[in-house]
């Protein structure tokens, strides 16, 4: 089913309350949610891994030896079986050319200096030309663009849009363009590297000075120590830029983002503004007016650039962009970029990366974000809860902070930044993560995103090489072995999975397809944690349960995040939420939604609800309101 029309209201508790004290639910206001066809499932993949069948698997392994994937590997069997997981948008992660270490140069492409490349295949956030794609991902690299025009075309013929990476913070140590348009110029080109700062100088520098490379820890050294021409411990940088995360070192840290500089956007080094102040009572104005304030104005060279590299994917056919460290370039840029992507296309999907919770609802409201990632603090709860440590009354807590902007926040469990759930080092079980998937992607309006081999419970347990073990390398040609397995040699049916492997990716597809098309994923919100936690005594920190419901459909999701059997239960419901839900003293019949193997009973007395159930270990369940 999909809706035509979506509604948002809520109704939540107040934060939670300590045990033996009853909390009454408040209700509160939510933003409705735009028409569309349902909540999107964001599918997020390393490009360069996802079509690798190699196994060798060696640290710092060249990609003849390790093998890489490329655009033609996404068949429309492969596409399909992306589909089958409820996904609407495929984000393809690494797409911009970054700097890698392999000789292009038959292409006219300069070689990279391993001294400022992170791994052998190159970090995707050190972008060397944004007018074109990475080389390694093309079957023939003088057509690596027209084979991506191609695979958009595939994704879009297979019912999904596409969302590729913009990194305005930072740019290569070499940023070097040989595919931009007439009347582009790279960046930097017409700095001024005398001074420190110029309002049009694209980027910071260090007059008089040049860069030297990082100091080494005992253990590392570029390319695992293999040698090469360029590997020699300089690199030439006359005069001196400040590095990506903001270091103006002449030698940054190891622990720098030494591989990239950072993009002047008219922010001088004391930290004032260069350019127009955006008015706050912008955060209340349409999209539209954002773009009409800037019309006219004179903005950064900075700006304009990366406006023009924006439009140009735009015009190629993608449908949006995952804005890499939004949080370090200023909330009046994104006003004046979002507000010119949204003008070229109206249902352009945006997503930033912001770490800071008190600039959430600046970057929605005045940068005029779509979503941003809900990592602080809601994943951070979810992974601790997940390890033992944390409790879910937070959770309750945090979606309270946020119900004004709860549809703005993307929810996530992995993505190529975090560690896999199933590794030791996270908690070394892919099955833990079942009951806090379903709470992300059924507590709110969101969006849920989830990382290729997520659903297959990848462990990513082996050094790579720069990447180290627990987070998929982003850094390295590699193999992921589950992954490959699901592959099956390119049939992309899943018959080499093992048994464990498929029940899981199993729950994955009927959870995502399923909260992105009920209409309860769109309507009101009832805590009954809080009440529970001050009312039942067998009821733990260790449970989450809460309400979504509208005038046509009435769930209730329960989540035992421990893995052992958490004995009879009666769930109360309060009176407040028995009455929003229309019902009278009597006998109700629920029945679990995701494989309608369980049924439980609720029980109406005297206005309160009361649900005897027994909830398995690790227990996921939705349950619906029959008649």
């Amino acid at each position: 089913m999909r809706l035509k029309h979506l509604l948002a209201a809520t109704v939540i508790g107040s934060a939670v309350a300590a045990c033996g004290q009853q909390s009454e639910p408040e209700p509160q206001s939510v933003t409705p949610q735009p028409e569309g066809e349902g909540k999107p499932v964001i599918y997020q993949v390393m490009t360069r891994l996802f079509g690798n069948t190699k196994t060798t698997n060696k640290p710092w392994g060249t990609l003849e030896e390790n093998g890489v994937g490329k655009f033609s590997d996404f068949t429309d069997e492969a596409l399909q079986g992306i589909r089958e997981l409820g996904t609407t948008h495929l984000w393809y992660t690494g797409i911009p050319h970054h700097a890698v270490i392999r000789d292009y140069t038959d292409y006219g492409i300069s070689l990279d200096d391993p001294d400022v490349v992170k791994g052998r295949a190159g970090s995707p956030y050190a972008v060397k030309d944004y007018y074109t794609v990475n080389p390694d991902l093309a079957d023939d690299p003088a057509k690596r663009l027209e084979e991506f025009e191609a695979l958009i075309e595939r994704t879009h013929n297979n019912g999904m849009k596409v969302i590729i990476d913009l990194v305005p913070n930072h740019v290569a140590r070499r940023y070097e363009s040989i595919a931009r348009p007439d009347g582009i110029e790279d960046f930097g080109a017409n700095d001024d590297t005398s001074v420190e700062y110029a309002r049009d100088n694209n980027f910071y520098y260090i007059p008089d000075a040049c860069f030297e490379v990082p100091e080494w820890p005992e253990d590392y050294a570029p390319l695992g120590g293999e040698a090469h021409p360029l590997a020699d411990g300089s690199f030439d940088e006359c005069p001196a830029k400040w590095t990506g995360n903001g270091a103006r070192s002449v030698q940054p840290d190891f622990g720098d983002w030494y591989e990239t500089v950072k993009v002047n956007f008219g922010v001088r080094p004391d930290g004032s503004h260069d350019f127009d102040e955006l008015p706050r009572d912008y955060a209340d104005k349409p999209i539209e007016a954002h773009y009409e304030f800037w019309q006219g104005r004179d903005v950064p060279d900075s700006w304009e650039k990366f406006r023009h590299i924006a439009l140009y994917w735009l015009d190629k056919g993608v449908n949006g962009f995952r804005f890499d460290m939004a949080e370090m370039v200023p909330v009046e840029f994104w006003s004046y970029l979002n507000a010119h992507i949204k003008q070229a296309d109206p249902e352009a999907m945006l997503i930033a990366e912001v770490y800071q919770p008190d600039l959430y609802r600046d970057y929605i409201h005045l940068g005029r974000m779509d979503y941003l990632y809900d990592k602080v603090d809601f994943y951070d709860n979810l992974k601790w809860v997940m390890q033992g440590h944390g409790s879910t009354d937070a959770l309750i807590e945090v979606h309270a902070q946020r119900m004004d902007i709860q549809e703005h926040m993307l929810h996530f469990l992995e993505n190529h930044d975090e560690q896999r759930i199933a590794s030791p080092e996270f908690v070394g079980d892919a099955r833990k993560g079942m009951p806090a998937m379903m709470v992300s992607a059924t507590i709110s309006t969101s969006p849920t995103m989830h990382y290729f081999a997520q659903e297959l419970g990848e462990a990513a347990s082996e050094d790579a090489g720069f990447g180290k073990a627990s987070r998929t390398t982003i850094f390295d040609y590699w193999g992921v072995a589950s992954h490959q397995r699901w592959m099956n040699d390119g049939k992309f049916d899943g018959a080499a999975l093992k048994p464990e492997e498929r029940e899981l990716r199993d729950f994955y597809v009927r959870l995502l397809n399923f909260s992105a098309d009920q209409p309860a994923m769109f309507g009101e919100f009832g805590d009954i944690h809080t009440y529970n936690r001050a009312n039942t005594d067998s009821y733990d920190e260790n449970l989450l349960s809460y309400l979504r419901w509208t005038d046509t459909q009435k769930l209730l999701m329960v989540a035992n995040f421990r893995d052992r059997t958490h004995g009879e239960l009666t769930l109360r419901v309060p009176a407040e939420l028995v009455e929003a839900w229309g019902l009278s003293d009597g006998t109700y019949t629920l029945t679990e939604q995701l494989y309608g193997e369980v049924q439980v009973t609720l029980t109406v007395t005297n206005g309160e609800g009361q649900i005897p159930l027994t909830l398995p270990a690790l227990a996921s369940y939705i349950f619906q309101l029959e008649g």
